[in-house]
């Protein structure tokens, strides 16, 4: 069947769909990072073990990714989406209610296994549809919608923690994330070009092992690995850094924080079609050093010089994901759904690992060392782009269609 081109109602539509369902996604899976000091004060806990509410959606997500891409192979990518966005929305309200830190994380570990079902199937549901040169700004629309979600999940997760606390916050995301499967499962067109793949054990570890044998599909799961270990780990701590003196911002201050993520949604869509034009791998490059140089300038003692660092790593991180997994899909020549599975594993591996280990320097050093530790999680990130550049030398195509 023809591809979706940019420009018809098709495309809009599908854009559009995969947006608001990634913006309930995120929104979901980050509700907790803006008010984890009120986690650590309700529950009583230090702050590398608040930020387990995070890493546990995301580890459980991670793992959850496995599967979910080679089941989306064989029933289909709009099935799983649609469950996965309802389900979220559903065990969201359920967490609010919880009244131990220990069930809570339990919610919050169901809530990352259901949110698997978008991510995977989403990359490889664009990958089939949409036509080739247009798939990086489709992807860069998409991952808007993910930097969208985290941001209006945190604005109204620290906006309303102020008036009805935390659990008011987690309830008031989940009814979001309620109203956007809705129309999600309404609009979205069904797939054209998908054909179904009998779901057998052997094919599921047949085609993993498959999606690893390259060696460029490999730097790109570890540069989501560290991107979104570094990205995680700043806006895990920086609530911790600017809720206290000399800043002391309150919650409600600390969730408009994050409208930075607008950096995120621009850069997402602007370098997406950036390396359509002009190429992946040197795009990618210059995406993770302007990552890098934003969490430099976040060292500033001025609050105002502080936040344009955070903005610029925001601006950067989101540029290197939008690249980086939309090459995935291109990449992949065989089981997308696989490729997206895996690619995604490691960049929730990297956001679970990272966002709690750098607790520890948290601890220790206190922001200094937050940001030394992501510092080398992206200059490693840099060197694995140099190192994709090398290995798709001759094997890349740019568009001249604006």
């Amino acid at each position: 069947m023809p591809r979706i081109q940019r420009g018809t109602r098709e495309y809009q539509l599908v854009t559009l769909a995969l947006f608001l369902s990634a913006l309930s996604i995120y929104a979901s899976l980050y509700v907790t990072q803006p008010i984890l000091p009120l986690l650590s004060a309700d529950f009583g806990i230090i702050p590398a073990q608040a930020s387990l509410s995070v890493s546990t959606a995301t580890i459980s997500m991670a793992i959850s990714q496995m599967l979910v891409g080679p089941v989306a192979d064989s029933l289909g990518r709009k099935p799983i989406m649609t469950v996965a966005v309802l389900a979220t929305g559903v065990i969201g309200l359920v967490a609010s209610r919880t009244v131990a830190f220990g069930p809570f994380l339990f919610t919050r570990f169901l809530q990352g296994l259901v949110m698997a079902g978008l991510p995977a199937t989403a990359m490889a549901y664009l990958a089939e549809e949409i036509d080739p040169q247009h798939l990086g700004a489709a992807m860069g629309l998409y991952i808007s919608g993910n930097s969208l979600g985290g941001l209006g999940g945190r604005i109204i997760s620290g906006s309303v923690a102020e008036f009805w606390g935390w659990r008011g916050a987690v309830a008031a995301i989940g009814v979001v994330s309620l109203v956007c499967a809705l129309w999600f499962a309404r609009a979205l067109p069904p797939s054209r070009n998908f054909r179904a793949q009998p779901l057998q054990l052997r094919r599921l570890v047949h085609s993993l092992f498959g999606a690893v044998r390259d060696p460029l599909l490999r730097a790109l799961y570890l540069v989501g690995f560290m991107a979104m270990g570094s990205f995680v780990a700043l806006y895990n701590y920086v609530s911790y850094h600017l809720m206290a003196p000399p800043y002391s911002l309150s919650a409600a201050l600390m969730g408009w924080i994050f409208l930075l993520y607008l950096a995120g949604t621009f850069s997402s869509a602007l370098m997406g079609r950036l390396s359509d034009q002009y190429g992946r791998a040197p795009m990618l490059a210059l995406s993770l050093g302007i990552e890098l140089a934003g969490a430099a300038i976040a060292l500033a003692g001025p609050l105002l010089v502080k936040i344009g660092g955070i903005a610029v790593f925001t601006f950067g991180f989101f540029g290197a994901h939008s690249i980086a997994s939309s090459w995935v899909g291109q990449r992949a020549r065989h089981d997308k759904g696989a490729a997206s599975a895996l690619y995604l594993f490691t960049y929730y591996m990297g956001a679970s690992i990272a966002g709690t280990v750098a607790g520890l320097f948290w601890m220790r050093f206190g922001w200094p060392g937050v940001v030394g530790f992501i510092a080398c999680l992206l200059a490693t990130a840099v060197g694995l782009a140099a190192l994709a550049r090398k290995l798709s030398a001759g094997t890349e195509t740019v568009s001249t269609i604006d």
